[in-house]
Order: C-alpha cells, then sequence, then structure tokens
C-alpha cells in the first residue's frame, strides 16, 4: 500500500507526527506500507494542490485541514486548523472515524498516539521519549528561556536541524524517529555537521536581535526582514528581556514574508490576548500562546504595517 504522508515541515513537532503515524499505521493497518513524505508550510496561499493526494491513503498530519474527499486520515492541534467556514462543516460530516481534531494537546505527537491507543490499540511502547519531547518542544514546556535557548539536549539539537531544513533533511530523519533514539540521531557525523552551523547562525542572531529589538509596554519587536536570519529560535527574546510577555518580529524567509507573534512561558504575568485570534483577522493562525501570518515574498510592507498595528493592540495598556 502506497500513504502519501503530509506534515508540517521545518518543525519538530511536525516530524515526530509523521513518524508516530507511520509507526502506527505499520503496526495496526499494513507493515509493509510505503510511505511517501511531503513537507507543507504556511503560505499567503493556503490552498492545498489536489494532484498530490495520490496515495491509497493520503494522510496530513499537524497542519490544515483539507476538504477533499481524498483526505483519509488527519490529525491536527492547532486553533486556526480550518482555512474557513466550509472546511470546519466538511469536517464535521465526515463518518469516516479517520480525522481527528483536538486544541487542547500541546503536540500533534502526543494527540496521535493518544488516539491511535484510545481508538485502534496501538501500542507506543519504546516512542516515550519521542512523544514527551515533542511536547515539551511545541509546547514549550522547557524549564527556562535559557534552555531552550543553549539547545544542549538532542532533541533540541535535532529541532535546530529540522527547522533550517534544506535538501529534503526531513525526509531523511523522519524514518530514523522511531527507529533510534534522539541522542544516536543527534550524533550522526552529517547531523552534528550541520548542527555546529546552524548552531553558530543562532548564536549571531542572539546578537542581531538583541541589536534590533525595540520594547513598548510589555512587547518587543524587531525587524529582521533584511537579514539572512530568516529563521531564528523563538525563545531568544524572552532570554534577552525576561520580564516581557510578548513579541512580534517580521522575517523574510524567500518564499514567505512573515510576521510571528508570541507570547513569554515563563513571565509571571499571564497574556491577556489569543494570540491565534488575533493572527486569524490577518489570515494566518496558531494557538492562544503562539501564531504567525504569512505573507507573500514581495510583501514587506504590507506585514510590517501588520506588525506594527498588533504590537499596538498587546502593548495598550501594559
Amino acid at each position: 500500500m502506497r500513504v502519501r504522508l503530509f506534515h508540517h515541515d521545518r518543525c519538530f513537532d511536525g516530524a515526530c507526527s509523521a513518524a508516530v503515524f507511520a509507526d502506527f499505521f505499520r503496526q495496526r493497518f499494513d507493515a509493509n506500507a510505503e510511505f511517501v513524505l511531503t513537507g507543507l508550510f504556511h503560505r499567503a496561499d493556503q490552498l492545498f494542490d489536489e494532484a498530490l493526494f495520490d496515495g491509497d491513503e493520503n494522510v496530513i498530519v499537524d497542519f490544515k485541514y483539507c476538504a477533499s474527499d481524498k483526505l483519509t486520515w488527519w490529525f491536527d492541534h492547532h486553533q486556526s486548523a480550518f482555512l474557513c467556514e466550509q472546511d470546519g462543516e466538511h469536517f464535521e460530516r465526515d463518518t469516516s472515524g479517520r480525522k481527528f481534531y483536538d486544541a487542547s494537546f500541546k503536540s500533534c505527537t502526543k494527540f496521535i498516539a493518544t488516539i491511535a491507543r484510545e481508538k485502534f490499540g496501538f501500542d507506543p511502547a519504546g516512542l516515550e521519549e519521542l512523544i514527551r519531547w515533542a511536547d515539551i518542544i511545541d509546547g514549550a514546556q522547557y524549564e527556562s528561556a535559557r534552555e531552550a535557548v543553549e539547545m544542549k539536549a538532542a532533541a533540541m539539537k535535532l529541532t535546530l536541524v529540522l527547522e533550517a531544513a534544506e535538501q529534503n533533511r526531513s525526509a531523511r530523519i523522519i524514518p530514523m524517529l522511531t527507529k533510534y533514539s534522539l541522542d544516536e540521531i543527534a550524533a550522526l557525523p552529517w547531523v552534528v555537521e550541520c548542527f555546529q552551523e546552524l548552531f553558530q547562525r543562532h548564536l549571531e542572531s542572539i546578537e542581531l536581535i538583541r541589536g534590533r529589538s525595540k520594547r513598548t509596554g510589555n512587547t518587543v519587536f524587531f525587524d529582521l526582514a533584511d537579514s539572512q536570519h530568516g529563521g531564528y529560535s523563538k525563545f531568544i527574546p524572552y532570554y534577552l528581556f525576561p520580564d516581557s510577555v510578548y513579541t512580534v518580529s517580521v522575517s523574510d524567509a524567500g518564499f514567505r514574508t512573515k510576521v510571528s507573534v508570541g507570547s513569554n512561558p515563563w513571565v509571571s504575568q499571564e497574556p491577556r490576548h489569543n494570540l491565534a485570534t488575533i493572527c486569524e483577522r490577518y489570515g494566518g493562525g496558531g494557538h492562544s500562546r503562539v501564531g504567525a501570518i504569512s505573507y507573500g515574498p514581495n510583501e514587506i510592507e504590507r506585514a510590517r504595517r501588520t506588525a506594527r498595528e498588533i504590537v499596538s493592540e498587546l502593548s495598550a495598556g501594559s
């Protein structure tokens, strides 16, 4: 059986979700299934190319819903899982028993493992480390911003490698995630070399963000659109400004211009705003504590206007 497996790319939880689903499917349905991995990115144009749904089974994990009758499995945990009301209605009408949504889960990996165990008798033995780290990383459940930024754990090193993935590194790493420990994967020579190069850029991005950050009340803003640091650790602002509540940034990833919005997991003040709801107004989405908006590659000024509006909203009354 050929399974086309779509997953959130450049994302540790997206990679782990794909790995756990593949393990579940082989254990409970077809031990010899062939998986074709396809990474998905959030873009200004969020439409799916249904021509890619060419498997005997077509699966999406950790990404938005697609209202296609060719889609046979779906798991997601983002508040902004449905592009439009019609997609939500299509999901509600589904009677396959193979499409699942629950925004209360911090990671899609744990969500898949839970549903697979409870509804299909899946045994996730041996995957405990993977599931635990996916929950920590996607739920920002680090002990401190320092732990998140220093990236000493193998899972965090792999997160950096996956988030900066080029040349289809995700497809190379995902099949290993259920066969080897995270320490074993992180120790592979090519992973070590990739991490060291990326970690040096990570250190450079800390200084860049330090120099470009502007504080407005409880909110830190920085603009990296004209730099070569389209990707950066979202925890750097809280490492540099530990008493800030929110962060807003603009970056250019080449294929999109991105406005990122986040909240500090370690500050004593509880955030008053649902960031996914704010981002949804601009065509984006995410979770209550973190969200993003994707614009076209040449829409930097539009992204900057959006960022200014959001900074004004978040910092009002702070």
